[in-house]
């Protein structure tokens, strides 16, 4: 694929098959993903690559504890506790956007809960892959815009590659579970899940393509002239 195909080809996606990823395919897409920046070079960065069993357990005990309302237990700040103005329009727009392509209604209290729980259970991914970065450089900001960038090349190397992705945190609400079964020793901080593996193209929300901010909203130009 070129460059440009990969960047406006890509979609976040919410449906897979159940087919195996090979890990050699996996460690290939984390080696071009790792070529991403970091500050002064210092690649905070971990990946703890989840499959099989380990990860049924992590999906039993995320939906277990949520439907019995264990509070949320994410290691890093979520900020504000409701985005507000065009931050929230955009949040609303594009789940208007999947619950439509879902055909979920607007009253289906039902359906609604169980596309919750679609992500808690990692969206029935065949991998998950947690983001970590090393605890000593807790409450640096550089360190999570550092996980950022890794992570937008981790699922753009994976698209080049056939692969689809979905950067979420409903799959880390519940930060104990993932850290018991995922074997995260405690000098990580867990930053972010992605849940990986092949398309399944006939499922409805994998054909939503999110509005994105034009080049005229943006960037401000400085010294361009007129």
């Amino acid at each position: 694929m070129q460059f440009d195909d990969v960047i406006m080809g890509r979609r976040s996606i919410r449906g897979f098959k159940p087919d195996p990823v090979p890990r050699e395919l996996i460690e290939e897409i984390l080696a071009l993903a790792m070529r991403a920046p970091s500050s002064m070079n210092t690649q905070p960065w971990n990946f703890h690559v989840i499959t099989g069993e380990p990860l049924d357990r992590i999906r039993a005990g995320n939906t277990e504890r949520n439907l019995a309302g264990v509070p949320h237990s994410r290691e890093f700040r979520t900020g504000a506790e409701r985005f507000t103005g065009p931050h929230r329009d955009r949040q609303v727009q594009v789940a208007k956007q999947l619950f439509g392509a879902m055909g979920i209604a607007r009253e289906d209290t039902e359906m609604r809960h169980d596309w919750v729980l679609r992500g808690f259970r990692q969206f029935d991914a065949p991998v998950c892959v947690i983001v970590t970065y090393d605890r000593i450089l807790d409450g640096s900001d550089d360190t999570p815009f550092d996980c950022g960038a890794v992570s937008t090349a981790l699922v753009n190397a994976a698209w080049s590659r056939g692969l689809g992705a979905v950067i979420n945190s409903q799959g880390i609400m519940q930060s104990p579970v993932v850290r018991e079964h995922a074997g995260i020793p405690d000098d990580q901080v867990i930053m972010k899940s992605i849940a990986l593996g092949w398309p399944d193209e006939t499922f409805p929300a994998n054909s939503v393509v999110s509005e994105r901010k034009s080049v005229d909203e943006a960037p401000t130009f400085v010294g361009f002239g007129d």
